[in-house]
């Protein structure tokens, strides 16, 4: 069983089994890569039929010795390997499994930067309105704080995805996942105010005529202009803050489960597998706890009748 001939045909499985993205894909394939190097270097003659748990251990004990690598690094190594290994035994290359009792490192929690909701007002009232790039950039902001979609999914975002009547879009997302999300009623107004009176004043560039928003020459606009427009709106207002495109994503969730949202419909709007990646976003402040024991729990009242 030869290791390239392997992991190439690993590659394929999951493309097109997994429907796993490019970026997560070339990097598990390396992840896996890296182990067969490690043996050919320490010249140890494994396959991967008969490569055993010991292999595996000292592997993992060895980039961590050598390059140090951070525990989230490894946790995504491991993830890579067990996919490997699990495609292995369900194409009955192999029975064996080395990478099953072993446990992926703790990683501790991050929770990820949000915006206030009088933080957003602010980046959206700092917005010049006079200019064609202004009033995209409010229905832009207004999509993206009403809907919590990823900057990847705004800017290929086409106008036959636009289901206003019924208070949807249709979105491509990881994968090349289909799934409709609701949209609010001022994301709808801004969209439509800039389709009606400013998209029409450009003429698209070929393979952009049906992309939603434009740049001032008619061209798609990239992930990295909206980082742009973002930064700049922050400055301007002196936030203090370092955000993304994705802390309006990151906010939409906080806020939808802080105001009492079920998880699952979150995890459905947003596009997340699993619920476990949803559940980052149930953190709340003390402040609000607290609030919400004082006015709920029995015994707070208990001496006041």
């Amino acid at each position: 069983m030869n290791w390239d001939v392997v992991i190439k045909d690993f590659g394929i499985y999951l493309k097109l089994e997994r429907s796993m993205s490019d970026n997560t894909l070339e990097g598990y394939l390396r992840d896996v890569q890296k182990l067969s190097t490690y043996l050919l270097i320490k010249e140890v003659k494994r396959t991967p039929s008969n490569i055993q748990q010991s292999d595996i251990v000292t592997f993992l004990g060895y980039l961590n010795n050598e390059f140090h690598i951070a525990t989230s690094s490894q946790a995504r190594l491991l993830s890579a390997l067990k996919s490997f290994f699990s495609y292995l035994n369900e194409t009955d290359q192999t029975e064996n499994n080395p990478v099953e009792l072993i446990e992926a490192p703790r990683l501790p929690q991050k929770l990820p930067d949000t915006l206030s909701v009088e933080e957003i007002d602010k980046l959206i009232e700092a917005i010049d309105l006079t200019t064609y790039e202004g009033r995209r950039n409010k229905a832009i902001l207004e999509v993206l704080y009403g809907s919590g979609i990823r900057v990847s999914e705004l800017v290929n975002l086409k106008l036959d995805a636009l289901y206003f009547e019924e208070g949807f879009i249709k979105v491509i997302g990881k994968g090349d996942k289909e799934r409709f999300v609701p949209i609010g009623g001022e994301s709808i107004k801004q969209v439509n105010l800039y389709l009606t009176h400013d998209r029409i004043t450009k003429s698209p560039k070929k393979g952009d005529e049906d992309i939603v928003f434009l740049n001032r020459r008619g061209g798609k606009l990239t992930r990295v202009m909206i980082f742009t427009i973002i930064k700049r709106l922050a400055e301007q207002i002196q936030l203090g803050k370092n955000i993304s495109p994705h802390t309006f994503r990151h906010s939409f969730a906080s806020h939808m489960v802080e105001g009492g949202a079920d998880l699952r419909a979150v995890q459905e709007m947003l596009g997340h597998e699993s619920i476990t990646t949803t559940e980052v976003y149930t953190h709340l402040n003390k402040d609000y706890l607290q609030q919400i024991i004082t006015d709920f729990h029995p015994r707070i009242h208990q001496n006041e009748s």
